[in-house]
């Protein structure tokens, strides 16, 4: 019998690690090629790690909240053969490496704007583990910094940092200018009473992200909304005849999203400072566009899917797009890679039969859209013989946004564009 190395794999662009959430299987357990065995963490999205050989799980080397490093053995299979194998670990290799300004740049910095240190800047990379212990023992970005990590590429590892924390009393603290607390996510100020028959309920592990994006989402952008109804009759009547044809040839369903995702990303090349991010006090113009999705889980919790250069696609190749991520989004099959670099975000509240909502700006994009339950209304149409009262699908729209770089002209130009495009949808359009 052999032994065999189960690694890490890749999991995309600047996730060096992940945390071990749970084991699927013990040690002495027998698994079979493509069996997901562990279910692993990054700061974007929860993951399983398949095994390529079959055989038995001899020895678990890292345990449930230890942090792996891409390539590092988790796990000791025995397999048929003799000697020692281990998984091969791939790796992109970058077509050119950028300078530090270009690297600051596109990793998208956040601005850490308080001394509580909820948050860290984009330049560090941190494993859900290790920013949890910065955060508890409010080391700030500063102290992070001068931590010599022993990780791969210098990332700082649990045991660096627990390393620092032993011996943060010998040390000089660095001096930081005084700011306004951030109120922490899971600790709040004042003790909230708790009542008999009153049930504590801990937050997850994507509850916890979610909510720390959130607050910190609101706090960094000064927020403005804008509202329009729009007459999406000619999409309804498009979409019904067009959905069975598209399901029968293609195998997929044919729902609204993808045309939604069409008239923002044209409304998006009429106005290319929407899709824009904001770093210190520079504004980082995006060259792809980028859709994120918003998406609800079966569990309650939410992730944002992307869609990757959505204004290259077709209609079909966006409906293709957007089935196959929504479906990999329920069924916790998504990459890391799937979740990242969003430029500007969709948000279907009208899934929920909700006419309309004020969603919060992911961090670091400056406008989001939530497009709202279609409805039948009786409203007023101009025609050649004079005003007419019909029946016609209305649906509203709200266009959240940024002020610190959209100002109300360019984020309602913008919103009455994507209102523009449905509302004049050519029924003759082809899928």
């Amino acid at each position: 019998m052999a032994e065999y190395k189960l690694l890490l794999p890749s999991m995309g662009e600047g996730v060096m690690e992940a945390t071990i959430i749970t084991w699927l299987f013990n040690e002495g357990d027998n698994v079979k090629e493509d069996d997901s065995v562990v279910e692993i963490a990054t700061d974007k999205v929860d993951s399983d790690v398949p095994t390529p050989v079959s055989g038995k799980i001899v020895k678990i080397l890292k345990q449930k909240d230890e942090v792996a490093k891409v390539g590092e053995a988790i796990a000791i299979l025995e397999i048929e053969g003799e000697g020692t194998a281990s998984e091969e670990v791939k790796t992109e290799t970058p077509a050119a490496t950028p300078d530090a300004d270009t690297l600051k740049a596109i990793e998208e910095p956040l601005q850490t704007t308080a001394a509580s240190n909820v948050e860290f800047s984009g330049d560090l990379y941190l494993s859900p583990l290790v920013k949890s212990i910065a955060q508890q023992e409010n080391i700030s970005e500063t102290e992070l910094k001068s931590i010599k990590g022993s990780g791969l590429e210098g990332r700082i590892t649990k045991e660096d940092i627990l390393a620092y924390v032993a011996n943060r009393g010998n040390q000089t603290a660095p001096v930081q200018a005084a700011s306004t607390p951030k109120p922490a996510v899971s600790a709040p100020a004042a003790t909230i009473p708790v009542s008999a028959g009153d049930e504590i309920i801990p937050m997850d592990r994507m509850r916890k992200i979610i909510a720390e994006n959130m607050v910190k989402a609101k706090q960094i952008a000064p927020h403005v909304t804008s509202f329009i109804e729009t007459d999406v009759t000619n999409v309804v009547k498009w979409r019904n005849k067009n959905k069975a044809v598209f399901e029968k040839r293609e195998g997929e369903k044919l729902t609204f999203m993808p045309i939604f995702v069409k008239a923002v990303v044209k409304a998006i090349q009429d106005f290319p400072m929407i899709n824009v991010s904001i770093n210190g006090e520079n504004i980082i113009k995006k060259k792809n566009i980028n859709i994120g999705m918003a998406t609800a889980l079966p569990d309650g919790n939410l992730i944002v899917p992307v869609i990757k250069n959505a204004d290259q696609l077709s209609l079909s190749g966006l409906a293709k797009a957007i089935n196959d991520l929504a479906y990999r989004a329920r069924n916790k099959k998504l990459r890391p890679e799937d979740t990242q670099g969003a430029t500007y975000t969709i948000s279907n509240v009208g899934s929920f039969g909700n006419l309309m909502g004020t969603p919060i700006i992911p961090q670091p994009q400056v406008a989001i859209l939530a497009i709202g339950a279609i409805v039948k209304k009786p409203a007023v149409l101009e025609t050649a013989d004079g005003d007419v009262i019909a029946i016609r699908n209305l649906m509203f729209m709200s266009h959240s946004y940024d002020h610190r770089v959209v100002d109300g002209s360019l984020g309602g130009m913008m919103l009455k564009h994507v209102h523009d495009y449905l509302e004049n949808w050519d029924l003759n359009t082809e899928i």
